[in-house]
């Protein structure tokens, strides 16, 4: 008996409650199959993302609205849907000193951190001065263009450390907040929390901190009372302000109630200090799917999207995009690269590349070329030769790209 004819629906028309089928191999998006039950408007918002000019619908045909506009080129292959070809506006110069001045502003800003928390025991005056002239920094380099992108960095160090992990979040709660649309005072906050949000850890010993075993329940425990920890030392300043306090006490609560330390709910947790908890669980996802973003983002979507709110969740994906910097990718051309920044159009980030045996390594610039990514790799995938050209068990980091408006 032959399969009924699934109906197509226009991307642009998708809504909460239908399930849908993606017209894509499950490489080629970030969802764990392809066949999704729409629960929040950030999935929406995701698979809009992926340029697709329609999905599949398989249930909650009763939602939509009895006319359905035409999908266009009904007849194309759908592993073959291409987004519409644009004017591409992007310098390659300006490409390039985007991402060694994100580069090197990460770097300042590791050593700055460094000599903020070492201060902090000296002077704990001049450390808040030094700090909020480092949030200063942050926050003039995520306005400096309309429309800031994500970079890839790195420390060059093997292990990621309080200072260097600081640093990512604020970046990620930055850009979160710039989605949004916030005021300044809270973006400042926003930089200031994500800092210190750690800062307790530093009490821990590091033979817990730092152990690569799976930690004992009691050491677990230990480890939980960093927020705590960091909590007094800042409180006992008498500088910093509440909403600051709030996130380095409470960056492990999640809206759900299931986080540490207070199990707090929704209505109890601000909304600076759900966006910097969001934050950080992604970098935590990242922590555990190591070397690959995107999957951290999927585990995001599955495991976690009671934990943070949906619309927060959405201003996430926005600001990584599908393939997050970081994301190891196959190219419609044939070779294999790493995404190093994002850009206007997802499917078609910065990315440096080689062919699958390590040779040819080029920094690409997809938006000036017919080419897009094709589908996601994992580390065991790549060839020993493909894994050193492209660095692609390094630590990733995030900043600001740095990149001028046109």
């Amino acid at each position: 008996m032959a399969k009924a004819e699934l109906m197509q629906l226009p991307a642009s028309q998708m809504v909460i409650g239908l399930t849908v089928k993606l017209p894509l191999g499950w490489t080629q998006h970030p969802f764990f199959i392809n066949r999704i039950k729409l629960t929040s408007q950030a999935q929406i918002e995701l698979i809009r993302g992926l340029e697709l000019t329609f999905v599949y619908v398989l249930s909650g045909h009763e939602l939509l609205p009895e006319v359905i506009e035409e999908v266009e080129d009904k007849q194309a292959d759908p592993m073959q849907v291409k987004a519409k070809p644009k004017k591409v506006l992007d310098s390659k110069a300006a490409v390039i000193k985007a991402m060694r001045v994100g580069q090197q502003r990460f770097l300042s800003n590791i050593n700055e951190s460094r000599s903020v928390f070492a201060q902090f025991a000296i002077e704990p005056d001049k450390a808040y001065r030094e700090a909020a002239t480092m949030v200063e920094g942050f926050v003039d380099h995520l306005q400096e263009t309309d429309t800031p992108y994500l970079a890839l960095v790195g420390s060059g160090e093997m292990d990621v450390s309080v200072t260097q992990h600081g640093i990512s979040v604020a970046v990620l709660s930055l850009m979160i907040g710039h989605a949004l649309e916030l005021p300044k005072s809270d973006l400042r906050d926003l930089a200031l929390g994500s800092l210190f949000h750690d800062f307790g850890k530093l009490k821990i010993p590091d033979n817990i901190r730092r152990k690569r075993s799976e930690l004992t329940e009691p050491e677990q425990n230990y480890l939980k009372m960093h927020p705590n920890l960091g909590f007094d030392l800042l409180n006992a300043c008498n500088l910093y302000p509440k909403s600051v306090l709030n996130i380095v006490l409470h960056h492990h609560e999640y809206i759900d109630g299931s986080g540490y330390p207070d199990h707090l709910t929704e209505k109890d947790i601000p909304l600076l200090t759900q966006i910097v908890s969001l934050a950080n669980d992604y970098e935590g996802l990242l922590e555990q799917f190591t070397f690959s973003p995107q999957l951290a983002l999927g585990t995001l979507f599955k495991s976690h999207a009671k934990k943070h709110a949906q619309n927060l969740i959405a201003a996430l994906v926005k600001v990584l995009g599908i393939y997050p910097p970081g994301t190891l990718v196959s190219l419609s051309d044939g070779s294999i690269g790493k995404v190093m920044m994002t850009t206007r159009e997802v499917k078609q980030p910065h990315v440096w590349s080689c062919n699958l045996g390590g040779g040819e390594a080029n920094l690409r610039f997809l938006l000036e070329e017919d080419v897009t990514v094709s589908s996601v790799l994992r580390l065991e995938e790549l060839t020993e030769g493909a894994l050193k050209t492209l660095q692609a068990d390094s630590p990733i980091s995030f900043y600001f790209s740095a990149l001028p408006d046109n």
